[in-house]
């Protein structure tokens, strides 16, 4: 598969806009299996021409938020309107929607061109229409040389396209995309990830996608939809998931972080509005950000171990943040290490640092004694 570089970040937020009108609602939605509750009281707009992922673990519900928007299940409760049209009693295949399934669901005895033509034949469309459409989805996704090809002949990565152009050649107005790059190696699903932000921007369409992926989530998303038990835990742009995480839910989830639970012990003004300093079991770390705890409160301090500093002797202008351990494990990723490090109080700690030169052996190995340090705006406070 040809390697592509993405689209330009594009300026796409419509979701600030206040006069914006959602082109996806779901208003108080729940959905009950017996007494197993799915999807709880959600609520959550969703606007035309977002790439908008739902994530979570397995058991989450947005699999099942998926198929209601489908048609595939119905709600228990609430409503879920397109365009400001209630969908409900519209059964799957009169909703301007399109489904492509993880399994791709080829159907084998069928060349790629009959596959993607078969949806528009089932629709009656012209002879010449369908011709047409079909040619144009073989070269969105670069697979006219491959046209009279069958799916076992294909490669995983050609037959994930083939159910791409499949779904998109009827035109929906919403493609929703179920797990769909999960049987690709990481390499080639990196590549499509670029390729499916490619082909959104360019036709325009609303895309949701389901996936338990985060890197997957981040990388191609405008917003992001983290589940738990059938709710809604944040709703934010990639970024402020993972850099402003509203809980230890989402912080813990979203990525590598280092989370210590304390008490405050005081808060004053500081550059980014207060100075908290938070009392991590004897340990003060202090934090540059405006939060609603109060002293005496019982917090938790998140960093990311890509802020956090790793050096064999203290730095000479921390007075605070800064943490004395032993290097207990190390990971090699290539462009850059992880460095697990046992602190004197027995905690775990993670610091990751970018592998900028070509050195084989590094400063910094097994059972050095080190220190761990980061600037006051580096971490956050959560209160929940």
């Amino acid at each position: 598969m040809a390697k592509s570089l993405g689209p330009v970040k594009r300026k796409f937020s419509p979701w600030m806009d206040p006069d914006a009108v959602p082109f996806i609602r779901f208003e108080n939605v729940t959905k009950r299996f017996g007494d197993f509750v799915a999807v709880d009281n959600l609520t959550l707009n969703i606007y035309e021409r977002e790439f908008f992922s739902l994530l979570g673990p397995s058991g989450c519900g947005k699999t099942t938020l998926m198929r209601m928007l489908a048609g595939f299940e119905q709600p228990t409760s609430g409503r879920i309107l397109l365009q400001g049209k209630d969908l409900a009693g519209t059964p799957p295949y009169k909703r301007p929607t399109n489904m492509m399934f993880q399994s791709y669901a080829l159907f084998p005895h069928m060349t790629v061109e009959k596959n993607i033509a078969f949806g528009l034949e089932q629709d009656n469309l012209p002879k010449g229409e369908i011709e047409a459409r079909v040619q144009e989805m073989l070269k969105l996704v670069k697979l006219e040389s491959f046209a009279k090809r069958k799916p076992n002949q294909l490669s995983g990565g050609q037959r994930q396209r083939v159910a791409l152009a499949r779904s998109l050649a009827k035109r929906p107005k919403v493609l929703l995309l179920d797990e769909p790059l999960g049987a690709l190696d990481r390499k080639l699903r990196e590549e499509t990830q670029f390729e499916l932000m490619d082909i959104q921007t360019k036709l325009g369409l609303t895309f949701l996608i389901v996936t338990h992926d985060q890197e997957e989530a981040m990388t191609v998303s405008d917003r992001i939809a983290v589940m738990d038990k059938g709710i809604l835990v944040q709703v934010a742009t990639p970024a402020e998931i993972y850099e402003a995480p509203n809980s230890r839910y989402v912080a813990d989830f979203i990525g590598d972080i280092n989370i210590l639970e304390g008490k405050v012990a005081s808060k004053e003004a500081g550059i980014n509005g207060e100075l908290v300093k938070v009392d991590c079991e004897g340990v003060t770390i202090a934090v540059d950000q405006s939060c609603d705890a109060t002293v005496g409160d019982s917090v938790a301090f998140a960093i990311r171990p890509e802020k956090v500093r790793i050096t064999t002797s203290k730095p000479e202008e921390a007075t605070t943040n800064a943490l004395h351990g032993e290097v207990w494990d190390i990971g090699y990723l290539g462009d850059f290490s992880i460095f697990i490090v046992k602190l004197d109080d027995g905690r775990m700690f993670r610091a990751a640092q970018a592998n900028v030169s070509r050195l084989v052996d590094r400063p910094i190995t097994f059972g050095d004694i080190v220190w761990l340090s980061w600037p006051a705006d580096a971490g956050l406070v959560l209160t929940r």
